[in-house]
């Protein structure tokens, strides 16, 4: 009989879902708004319904085996979604509890980062690896680290937080609160904020001093360097060096065999991996050096937030 888990990606504006099979196949996929809803049982009535009717999608004799949930500030030791500063729903929220009362399969959860890093072991660059680390970089910066083939949790489910490493003293301020936090660098609107720095000191012979805070964005920035684009030019050499250097420490801790970077700054290429890779290996102590890959995650063109979801139910059956 067929086996098939649910793979559900919370956002902030959109939530994913899809069912998937051991071999990472995603079949009726669907898009739900989470912004919508202020309460988080009728967001649940409204995902529910729209599962139950994806699920007649699928053909032939099935089981579903589990349901497996990506969520920003998600924690695997408890299922729960605990204070998301981009999520509606405020305190802490056992969601995990709340589908389980939908579907008698196993439910897990973790945060979004986490799911992505699984996703990479079981169906993209990591197969076979056993250390490694998934960087995501989008809106923030999120990381998942796996030790010895297993997630790192920590004693209370949120360890593994790189994003939220310091990197500049009473630097810019982080939606968690404090200042100089690696992913208001390093992230989508990070770069951004690079580049404006950048051109309230010399905007000559740049293309993006034409636009707007509000209307650059980071593909923007990106267009501009292959133009070779001054700005947009160092703005990367920046980001790199500040990643860079802060992955260079996360190497001495765990001693991966790679790390991957993955999300729509990763998209950037040579631009983001050169400078990453140059100042990682600049700044790592000497027996660490030249055994790290930096690489882009497999997952790219795939639904890897919902397959990374589902994942964190096909590695608990393997055990």
């Amino acid at each position: 009989m067929k086996e098939y888990v649910i793979g559900i990606d919370i956002g902030g504006t959109f939530t994913k879902t899809g069912f998937v099979d051991r071999d990472g196949n995603c079949f009726a996929e669907g898009v739900a708004p989470t912004d919508t809803f202020d309460n988080v049982d009728n967001f649940l009535e409204y995902l529910i319904k729209e599962l139950d009717a994806a699920e007649k999608q699928l053909e032939g004799p099935y089981r579903i085996a589990g349901v497996g949930i990506g969520a920003p500030n998600g924690n695997f030791h408890n299922g729960t979604i605990e204070n998301a500063p981009n999520l509606r729903w405020r305190g802490t929220i056992p969601f995990a509890d709340m589908v389980n009362k939908h579907y008698n399969v196993p439910v897990r959860l973790t945060n979004d980062a986490n799911a992505a890093a699984l996703g990479e072991m079981v169906y993209g660059g990591a197969r076979g690896m056993k250390d490694f680390i998934m960087i995501t970089l989008g809106t923030g910066l999120g990381s998942g680290i796996v030790v010895n083939g297993d997630l790192v949790y920590g004693h209370d489910g949120f360890a593994g937080e790189l994003g939220h490493v310091n990197v500049v003293e009473n630097g810019r301020r982080c939606g968690c609160g404090n200042h100089g936090c690696l992913e208001t660098y390093v992230s989508a609107p990070g770069i951004k904020r690079t580049v404006f720095e950048l051109l309230a000191h010399d905007s000559s012979g740049s293309e993006l001093a034409d636009f707007s805070y509000n209307e650059l964005d980071s593909e923007m920035i990106y267009n501009a360097a292959k133009n070779d684009d001054p700005i947009a030019l160092k703005a990367f050499e920046i980001t790199g060096q500040t990643l860079g250097k802060k992955l260079a420490d996360s190497v001495v801790h765990t001693s991966p065999e790679a790390i991957f970077l993955f999300g729509g700054l990763s998209k950037s290429g040579d631009f983001i991996f050169k400078p990453t890779k140059k100042y990682l290996e600049e700044s790592v102590m000497i027996n660490f050096k030249n055994k790290v890959k930096i690489l882009p995650s497999q997952l790219t063109d795939r639904n890897a937030a919902v397959m990374g979801a589902s994942a964190l139910i096909w590695k608990e059956l393997d055990k």
